[in-house]
Parts: C-alpha cells; sequence; structure tokens
C-alpha cells in the first residue's frame, strides 16, 4: 500500500464532491487555509480518544447530538447557546438517572457540508445542483446559489473557529455549573410533560451538591462542578477542505485532522477503495463510520481492519444507522461477527437516518415513536449478544421547531409548518430530546 500523505486521497475514486468551475480559485483557497490556525488541537483529541477507549471496554456512554447541517444564515449566538444548553441538559439525564458517565460530542463547528441522494434537483421542471450544504453552495433554489464556491470554505473556518470560541467559554466559563442546573431549564419545561420528573432530578441534584459542600467539595476547589469537556465532530465530506486542515502534532509527529475533535464517514462514502476511507485512514483522531441495513459482516471487518489496523480501543465508533424496521434482523449478527473478531469498537446508535420519511403535508420528517423503537432495539441486541450499547447519535437543536412527529406533544403532520426551519433533514426539538434523555436513561440503568 502506498505510504500514506494528506493528499493521497486525491488517487481514489470519490463521491459526494461539488464541481467547482474555478480550479484556480479553489488552489488559492485550499493554500490559504492550510496557513489558518488549527481549529482544535491534538491533546484535545487525545482526551477525547481516551474516553471513548474505556466505552469501547464498556465504561461510560457516547452522547454525540447537533445539527443535521449547520447554516450561515442562523450563525448567531443565542442558537450556539441554546444547543449547547440542550446537550448539557440531555447528558445530565443520562449521568444522573442512567448512573453512567457521559462523553459529550458536539455536531458543531464544521458541520456544514451533507451527502446528497441525488447529485440535480428538480422543481417544476427546472434542474439545478442539489444543495450540499453552506460550505458548497447556497439553499435557495436558483441558479447561482446553487453554483459551488470555494471561498465558502474561508467563511465555514471562521464561523467554526467562532462557535468553537463561544461553545468553550461556555464549557468553562460557568454556564456548566452543576450548582445552576436548575437554570438550565429553559421555558420549554414549565410546559413539557416530563417537568415533574425534570424538577425531581433536579432537586436531587441539589441535595447532592448540599451534601458536598457540607464535606468541603464546592464550584471554587472542585473544577468537575462549575466545568465540563466538550468536543466536536462532523462528517468530513469535504476532502479539500479536511486535507487543508490536516497537520502535524510537534509531540507526537503524527498527523490529525484540526478541523474537529472526532471526524465521521457517511453511508454513501465509506466504499473500502474509495478516497474517504484513503483519508480517515491515515488521520489519528478518533473516527466514525456510518453502518446501514445493507453492511455485511465480512464488508465490515474488512472496513474495521482498514481503519483501525491496530485494533486500538477508541479509535473507531460504529453509528448503526438502520432503521426500526431492519435494525432487529441487521444488527445481531454485525454484533457477533466484531465480538468474535474480537476487535475493540464503540457501538452508536443513529436512529434518525433509517426513519426518514415525507409526510402526508409534503414536509421530510421523522416520527419520535420509530426513533424511539431503533433505540430500544439497539439496547435489547447489545443486551442479547453480551457487548455494549455505547451511544446515540442525534440531529437535535435547542430551538423550539417542529420538524419530527410524534413524542408526549403528539406533534402532527398538520403541525410541521408551523416552525419547519431545517435545511437538510427534520431534528428533535428540546422537548423531544428531554423525553429521548429519560427513556434512554432508563435503558442505560438497567445495563450497568
Amino acid at each position: 500500500m502506498k505510504q500514506w500523505q494528506p493528499d493521497t486521497w486525491r488517487d481514489f475514486p470519490i463521491l459526494q464532491q461539488p464541481q467547482y468551475q474555478d480550479a484556480a480559485k479553489l488552489t488559492q483557497v485550499e493554500s490559504e487555509l492550510k496557513r489558518f490556525p488549527p481549529l482544535v488541537f491534538a491533546e484535545e483529541t487525545r482526551h477525547l480518544f481516551s474516553e471513548l477507549a474505556n466505552i469501547s471496554q464498556g465504561n461510560g456512554f457516547l452522547l454525540q447530538g447537533g445539527d443535521c447541517a449547520e447554516s450561515f444564515d442562523e450563525f448567531n449566538a443565542p442558537k450556539i447557546r441554546d444547543t449547547f444548553k440542550v446537550i448539557l441538559q440531555m447528558a445530565i439525564v443520562l449521568t444522573f438517572a442512567g448512573r453512567c458517565h457521559v462523553t459529550k460530542v458536539a455536531r458543531m463547528a464544521g458541520q456544514y457540508a451533507k451527502p446528497r441522494s441525488a447529485d440535480m434537483e428538480t422543481r417544476d421542471g427546472v434542474s439545478l445542483p442539489s444543495y450540499r450544504g453552506d460550505i458548497i453552495n447556497s439553499f435557495p433554489f436558483t441558479p447561482e446559489a446553487r453554483i459551488p464556491d470555494p471561498q465558502r470554505m474561508i467563511d465555514a473556518y471562521h464561523r467554526s473557529a467562532s462557535t468553537l470560541n463561544l461553545l468553550r467559554a461556555f464549557a468553562q466559563g460557568g454556564l456548566a455549573d452543576l450548582h445552576k442546573v436548575n437554570k438550565w431549564n429553559m421555558a420549554f419545561v414549565e410546559n413539557n410533560p416530563l417537568k415533574e420528573r425534570y424538577l425531581d432530578m433536579s432537586r436531587r441534584i441539589q441535595d447532592t451538591l448540599s451534601f458536598m459542600e457540607v464535606i468541603g467539595l464546592n464550584s471554587d476547589n472542585t473544577a468537575g462542578l462549575r466545568e465540563t469537556s466538550l468536543y466536536t465532530s462532523h462528517e468530513a465530506l469535504l476532502l479539500n477542505y479536511e486535507q487543508a486542515l490536516t497537520r502535524v502534532d510537534t509531540l507526537t509527529d503524527k498527523w490529525y485532522n484540526c478541523s474537529a475533535h472526532m471526524l465521521w464517514i457517511g453511508e454513501r462514502t465509506r466504499q473500502l477503495d474509495h478516497a474517504h476511507v484513503e483519508f480517515f485512514r491515515g488521520i489519528h483522531n478518533p473516527i466514525g463510520v456510518k453502518v446501514g441495513p445493507s453492511m455485511q459482516g465480512d464488508e465490515l471487518i474488512s472496513l474495521i481492519d482498514a481503519l483501525n489496523p491496530d485494533n486500538t480501543p477508541g479509535r473507531l465508533t460504529l453509528i448503526t444507522r438502520m432503521g426500526a424496521d431492519n435494525l432487529e434482523q441487521n444488527l445481531p449478527a454485525l454484533l457477533r461477527r466484531v465480538k468474535a473478531e474480537g476487535r475493540h469498537v464503540v457501538w452508536s446508535s443513529d436512529p434518525m437516518h433509517g426513519n426518514t420519511k415525507n409526510s402526508s403535508s409534503g414536509y421530510k420528517t421523522r416520527n419520535f415513536d420509530d426513533i424511539l423503537r431503533e433505540i430500544q432495539q439497539f439496547f435489547a441486541a447489545h443486551d442479547a449478544e453480551g457487548t455494549h450499547a455505547g451511544g446515540i447519535h442525534l440531529e437535535m437543536t435547542g430551538q423550539h421547531v417542529t420538524e419530527c412527529t410524534g413524542g408526549a406533544y403528539q406533534i402532527s403532520d398538520a403541525d410541521l409548518a408551523e416552525c419547519y426551519k431545517t435545511q437538510c433533514d427534520p431534528r428533535l426539538n428540546a422537548d423531544q430530546v428531554l423525553e429521548l434523555a429519560f427513556l434512554v436513561s432508563d435503558h442505560l440503568r438497567k445495563s450497568v
């Protein structure tokens, strides 16, 4: 096999890429990005690697969540804050009610590219290039908006840097202080059907903290009570951008992709002999790969060996996205095969992508009951096979959107139009995330 370099992926077939019209401008943008500072640091990435290694050995749980695709137009501090809050809120429920350490990884500060099912989109007889995320082109259905523009990579970099700066401030600057847990109750909690359960948990946390203060442990002398760790991740789809932000770590002389702490390969680009697998095999970040219902045991083992040849715990997360109607039939055989082969992986469930459908009102949506059913089947399969259900991967937002039907509020197809904001895939709203957190924590508590 040819020695790996950040650009060896260019010698391989590649899917889901834009066709840039100006090659000189693309080269100029890539050169400019190479001179920019890294967005994350290798030492931070190694901390996440260590946490995922523990999860792969059956200790802990991975919570990965955020926007389906970040938007340039909706880039603002309140939106970042609310998504941060809802991730923290879910993590607190999983940690306290599930009695489990939770590693928090946000789909933020870089989730700007999206794979599409077709290269072209047709409306009313007019065909234009598909919208591929704000790092590539723009959402409005006009010829000008849909032209891929390399300059958007620079725009995405700067927005990612600003988002990371704010996330670090939130995580380390007091917003994550457990003594302020009741302030995480955003307005929706007041009318949420699970309000009493959440407030009861909050009161029990406060009682625990009061006891700790009596014995001398408080936010002033215990960093873990006032700070938290939040890592970032995205699908590394646009390899021009990812290569430009891949750097050699001066402490280890190893290559790290410094656009995020964790990257993953999507279901549409995980071919063994293609560019994305080639790029991913050389970076030393913890990485993930989506596993759909068509995955076979031999293919999965070959993929694991290509991406994690040393079988290093924490290196590889397998993110299953099979759909509630397929997981029960397909996942157990894969669990048995990976276990029998002795491969160290984190198993995580993406219950969103396999359950997407079109509503009667014309919106792309997902049903909360289908999402929950896939998660329940995920836990049941792991219980039956003696393996560890290591995480969940959600598309969610802190905004009060109406994009997924069902849940305690029983959002209907007719309700979708009230606040449907996504530019790509439907997301769980803050109410649905809280509801899901309690249901998942019940499963976690049974497994510890």
